[in-house]
């Protein structure tokens, strides 16, 4: 095996599914765990058939934990738990994100290839091509191969390496914060590893498709703001 790889799943059902026959489509070798964050009734059943269908681990976090949505914090330490036991580096695989057929190797062997990698991410493209949220401050870049980076990488594609979830441990983030990628960005370079952003493995990224209340951002900023500072959503 080469890798564990995770998908949190909160409904958004059709890319979901998208992203995870894509992962299951991918070449090589890999643990596949797709952790259900409280989603819908309709959602949960219809993981249980795609993994009946597609094989691959799932978990109801629901049967785990009582903490509302989102759990990211709860799916990283269950996936460095099973990464460190493995002896595998992780990849998350955001359910907003279509993975290519050489995504997920090409992480691993540049991983391999360059020893002092802490994370190193694909770069995320919109259905035509063209360099995406969250990596447009990468887009002066797209002639480029790789980009090490001091600035923070998100989790829609990216692969933690073994070696860095060996020296930190994922019990210590922060339980008030929703989202972890800036953190864990910036405390790898901490911790004397590089991040890299690969501009020559694109991925198809649906901003906030994994999370459909963030569309609000684009729609109604107003309602949105007041959700993420007042109604305590979305910390980072």
């Amino acid at each position: 095996m080469q890798a564990i790889v995770v998908t949190p799943v909160k409904d958004a059902l059709g890319p979901t599914l998208e992203t995870i026959k894509a992962v299951k489509n991918a070449r090589g070798n890999f643990y596949y765990w797709v952790f259900n964050d409280y989603s819908t009734d309709q959602t949960r059943i219809a993981l249980e058939s795609a993994q009946r269908e597609l094989g691959f681990q799932l978990v109801h976090l629901e049967e785990l934990t009582q903490n509302p949505s989102p759990n990211y914090k709860t799916v990283l330490q269950l996936s460095q738990k099973n990464a460190l036991e493995a002896g595998l580096p992780l990849i998350i695989v955001e359910s907003d994100v279509k993975v290519q057929q050489d995504t997920l190797t090409a992480l691993v062997s540049f991983a391999q290839s360059n020893p002092r990698t802490g994370l190193v991410g694909a770069i995320t493209h919109d259905e035509e091509g063209k360099v995406n949220f969250p990596y447009l401050k990468f887009k002066k870049y797209k002639n480029k191969g790789s980009v090490k980076t001091d600035r923070s990488l998100s989790f829609c594609c990216t692969l933690i390496s073994k070696p860095f979830l060996e020296k930190y441990d994922f019990s210590n983030l922060d339980k008030s914060k929703d989202w972890y990628d800036t953190h864990i960005s910036y405390k790898s370079l901490e911790l004397g590893f590089e991040n890299h952003v690969l501009m020559d493995l694109p991925v198809w990224h649906r901003p906030h498709g994994s999370r459909p209340w963030k569309q609000l951002k684009y729609k109604n900023p107003v309602l949105y703001y007041f959700k993420k500072w007042f109604s305590g959503k979305d910390k980072i």
